[in-house]
């Protein structure tokens, strides 16, 4: 018996490039959990408020006044970085492209991180 698996659409209120890497993902790991499926969407709904602020910070610049008048940064300015943190968090749950072998039980060494041992 051959099991039905819903069909997940993107959402409409992301941007065209949006719902074609959600697509994209779908497609390449049919096999994904449900939970992997959120994760997904959690991934496309940051990328899309990420790429929202990014226009607006384009036109209407990296700085603009206040109500009293001042200069400030951009309030777009923080919800892009913070949409690109969520985005990049959730894509690293998501654990599409890594296939680390059995024995690998830790992440590899940095390379900072060797330094010669004093004597």
């Amino acid at each position: 018996m051959m099991e039905n698996k819903p069909k997940h659409e993107p959402d409409s209120r992301w941007q065209q490039t949006v719902q074609d890497w959600f697509r994209h993902v779908l497609s390449d790991y049919p096999d994904l959990e449900p939970h992997h499926v959120l994760l997904t969407r959690g991934c496309c709904d940051a990328l899309s408020r990420a790429i929202e602020a990014r226009e607006a910070i384009v036109n209407d610049g990296a700085y603009v006044r206040n109500r009293f008048g001042d200069i400030v940064k951009h309030p777009a300015i923080g919800v892009e970085r913070d949409s690109l943190i969520v985005f990049s968090r959730l894509l690293r749950e998501l654990d599409l492209n890594v296939e680390l072998p059995a024995e690998a039980a830790r992440p590899p060494a940095l390379r900072s991180n060797r330094r010669p041992y004093a004597i």
